[in-house]
Parts: C-alpha cells; sequence; structure tokens
C-alpha cells in the first residue's frame, strides 16, 4: 500500500526542501510543486511533494493515522 504524508516546508534551496513530518526533518523534491514556499503543508509520496493542503486538511489526515495505528494494535492483541 501506498501512503502521501503530510509534512510542513521549513527549508529551500532549488527544487529541494528540508520538511518536518511529524517532528522528523526529511529531505524532499518540489519538482511536482515549484510555487512551493516555506510553511507551506504538502502531501509527501515517495520522496516527492505531490499536492498542497492547509493545515486543518494536515491535522485531519493525522487523526485519521492515530486512529488506523490504534486500530491495528487493537487487532493485535489476542
Amino acid at each position: 500500500m501506498c501512503l502521501a504524508v503530510p509534512a510542513k516546508i521549513v527549508e529551500i534551496e532549488d527544487k529541494r526542501a528540508i520538511a518536518d513530518l511529524n517532528g522528523n526533518r526529511i529531505t524532499i523534491s518540489l519538482r511536482m510543486l515549484p510555487e512551493t514556499a516555506i510553511g507551506d503543508w504538502v502531501l509527501v509520496h515517495a520522496g516527492f511533494a505531490i499536492q498542497k493542503l492547509d493545515a486543518e486538511a494536515a491535522r485531519e489526515t493525522f487523526s485519521l493515522l492515530a486512529e488506523v495505528e490504534n486500530a491495528s494494535k487493537t487487532l493485535e492483541k489476542p
């Protein structure tokens, strides 16, 4: 399964950026979204920013991912 996750852009240099992904810093490509600015939220897939989104959508996505994680832990218990 492939999944895109929200990250906030904190640095930009050329067509690459440092993004904060839930407290982790990752380097991503901005080739698909060259108009991205510092402070923007983007969806990241396979090292590429593929779509801009607002902060509320990012929070909602993190909330849904937490729900999935909690549900999977419940299913793992005997």
